[in-house]
């Protein structure tokens, strides 16, 4: 992922650089970084999120007008996130998939997933909180 700053009313750099969002990339990177958000993540302490975007095929009921099984497409959010202690003896590892558009919403919920399993606690000892 590049970040790009510039200025939100300068139509004509903003037209210019639009090609450049990657709207999956987009999606991604918001997740991760709702994850970090909510785990206070800085450089102090190995903390890791990786989100992507994976698109399949499933078989979704029987159709309304006949009895066959209809195929139907899929694009689904998943995400891996960890939290280790600092000298490594103890990582916290968890997994979520969801739609995508609730990316940020997925991003929360993995983060709350590892603090509830011994994240909180590896993180306050790395931020003096014990």
């Amino acid at each position: 992922a590049v970040g790009i700053e510039c200025r939100t009313g300068d139509k004509f750099i903003n037209d210019l650089i639009a090609p450049l969002n990657h709207s999956e990339t987009s999606i991604c990177v918001r997740a991760e970084r709702a994850f970090l958000k909510r785990l206070e993540g800085g450089c102090q302490v190995p903390i890791a999120a990786y989100a992507r975007i994976e698109k399949g095929q499933g078989v979704e009921g029987k159709g309304q007008v006949n009895s066959e099984l209809r195929t139907t497409n899929y694009e689904l959010l998943f995400m891996d996130g960890l939290v280790g202690s600092i000298m490594g003896d103890r990582i916290i590892r968890a997994h979520t998939e969801g739609n995508r558009e609730n990316a940020e919403a997925l991003g929360i919920q993995l983060a709350e997933d590892i603090l509830s399993r011994g994240g909180k606690e590896i993180l306050d000892e790395v931020y003096g909180r014990t």
